[in-house]
């Protein structure tokens, strides 16, 4: 049984077609342009900025968008005004699920998500409702073939990992936001090639789903994340590989 991120690792594997890497440009332009707003366009200074800049080169940006966005952020460039609003709902199944969303209309947005849960099942709970279920923590996951597992586990240790888990593919790093940094450069310095590596938010319980309710609810996150306005999605569903694999 898996989870999100081994979801997100299949998809992000599988690779991506134009109109969907252009929505993924888009997403993170966003997040570029509110870093830069919040906290400046400093990246020594600005740790969200400099986080968002890196997961734009990690999918290949150009590097002119990237400083477009900066530039908008830091009010040197026009551009328009986006708000950060968060959804807690749940699944089918009974998942708890957590949508970040930055918009520029908050009520076309709420409109939207509305829809989709109409569509797809589950609800929209009240704030606080699942987030309690959430912590936020760096989570990086590498292919099995690609490292043995005592080196890993040592490395994972003296970055101040919190937990390490060894899968049947695949091995789970969990650390704290401020040791993530540190744990991606060691790995790079060390060669070691990582499927996923984010600041996400790790559930501490999760809810095992099967059958129809694991499909109905990947096709709502699925469908969550294609929405223009929806930054990131957080699920604590644990699910089999092969409908992962199928669905991804």
């Amino acid at each position: 049984m898996s989870g999100h991120s081994k979801w997100a690792s299949i998809k992000h594997k599988k690779g991506a077609a134009d109109a969907r890497r252009g929505k993924v440009f888009s997403k993170l332009a966003r997040e570029i342009i509110v870093a830069a707003r919040d906290g400046g366009s400093n990246v020594e200074t600005n740790s969200r900025l400099r986080g968002a800049i890196q997961a734009a080169k990690a999918e290949n940006m150009p590097a002119a968008n990237i400083e477009k966005a900066v530039k908008r952020g830091a009010g040197e460039l026009e551009g328009v005004t986006y708000e950060e609003i968060t959804y807690d709902a749940y699944g089918p199944g009974g998942a708890a699920i957590l949508i970040q969303i930055l918009t520029d209309n908050k009520n076309r947005t709420a409109s939207e998500i509305r829809r989709i849960f109409a569509r797809r099942g589950g609800n929209i709970a009240g704030v606080g409702a699942v987030s309690w279920i959430f912590s936020k923590k760096g989570l990086v996951r590498i292919d099995r073939a690609r490292v043995e597992e005592e080196q890993l586990f040592l490395l994972a240790t003296e970055c101040g990992a919190e937990d390490f888990r060894t899968e049947s593919d695949a091995y789970e790093i969990v650390c704290s936001p401020e040791d993530f940094e540190k744990l991606k450069r060691q790995l790079q310095q060390k060669g070691i090639q990582w499927d996923f590596a984010s600041i996400t938010f790790v559930p501490k319980t999760t809810v095992s789903l099967q059958g129809k309710d694991a499909e109905q609810l990947l096709a709502l996150i699925q469908e969550l994340e294609d929405q223009e306005d929806v930054q990131n999605v957080y699920s604590n569903f644990d699910i089999a590989d092969e409908i992962l694999a199928r669905t991804a």
